[in-house]
């Protein structure tokens, strides 16, 4: 196996209770020729001493203070800094299996450039793990096994934050972490798809992610379901939405609501259906909401789904597919 070298990135903030378990198993990787860049984003605790105690006995391990503020800021600093081939995060407050490092590497020289090596992830927390982290976890592994993760985008991040490894090239080629935005690991999810990057296959776990209620992803702000809409949405009107389709939502709760306003604030036009005979022929919005039978008169739909229940999105997929339409073609779930 060639040995080029590899910048993990890694923000901290106040993380003392969990980051020598991060650095141990970084230090214990049976891959050597790594770097970490590890930036400091105003700790208060004892994380930033833990750190340079690290870096003064280990030469591949540097770490500074952020020179702006937010996680964002601090990965976007800390590729500055880095100096490897290929690029990978690790959260600080989260472990690697032995041979993460390893078998990452191992996928992206055997696949070339312009691929995205994913691992598999197990959740684990003191208390035990939530029912919607196990489902998200169950749902990721089994689109990670397949590489199949683009298919489900607009679902949820369907790359791991922790748990990928590009080229420096390609991390180049998509712009990285330079736009400013929230969540930032699905806005990096999106450019690595915007840019055909591939996901390789792969059936290790690799990554033990940690699940604890002070996590940045349960109390940040930029972390709210609003921001996860925004983004979808966004991305969907760049690189799905095009002039000669009929765009369509299917779905009148919360989600197909707010999608609904948001469309109607760009100015950009959609037909509205749904399968609540309740709904059905009332204006909301002043859109009339119509039967979902409806979609079958138009040429080239394109659908965007906000129904969550999993037993109606399998119907939804049976009728689309009826009518000859594909899934991340032709209809898009958003839920």
């Amino acid at each position: 196996m060639q040995t080029p070298l590899v910048s993990i990135l890694i923000p901290f903030k106040n993380v003392e209770k969990f980051l020598d378990e991060c650095i141990s198993s970084i230090i214990l990787q049976t891959y050597k020729n790594w770097e970490i860049i590890a930036i400091n984003d105003h700790s208060t605790d004892n994380s930033a001493s833990i750190l340079h105690a690290y870096a003064a006995k280990d030469n591949r391990i540097k770490t500074t203070l952020n020179t702006g503020k937010g996680i964002i800021s601090a990965l976007q600093f800390a590729y500055t800094l880095a100096n490897g081939s290929y690029i990978t995060r690790m959260d600080s407050d989260d472990i690697m299996t032995p041979n993460k490092i390893e078998v990452l590497l191992s996928l992206l020289l055997k696949n070339g450039q312009k691929h995205i090596a994913i691992g598999k992830v197990k959740y684990f927390a003191e208390n035990g793990v939530n029912d919607g982290y196990k489902m998200y976890e169950e749902w990721l592994n089994k689109l990670t096994i397949n590489g199949s993760n683009y298919s489900e985008i607009y679902k949820e991040c369907v790359v791991p934050s922790p748990c990928w490894m590009v080229h420096k090239s390609d991390f180049d080629l998509v712009d990285g972490f330079n736009p400013n935005r929230y969540p930032e690991d699905y806005d990096l999810a999106f450019r690595f798809y915007k840019h055909n990057l591939k996901c390789i296959p792969c059936n290790s776990t690799l990554h033990l992610w940690r699940d604890y209620s002070t996590r940045t992803s349960r109390t940040s702000e930029h972390y709210a379901q609003n921001y996860f809409l925004d983004i979808k949405l966004d991305y969907f009107l760049e690189l799905e939405h095009k002039t000669n389709n009929t765009l369509i939502v299917w779905g009148a709760g919360k989600k197909g609501k707010e999608i609904a306003q948001k469309l109607l604030t760009k100015q950009i036009p959609f037909y509205w259906v749904c399968n609540n005979n309740k709904k059905i022929g009332k204006d909301i919005y002043d859109q009339k909401l119509h039967h979902f039978s409806s979609v079958a008169k138009h040429t080239n739909p394109l659908i965007i789904i906000t129904v969550a229940n999993q037993e109606e999105q399998v119907n939804i997929k049976t009728y689309l597919n009826s009518l000859n339409l594909n899934t991340v073609k032709d209809y898009f779930f958003f839920c």
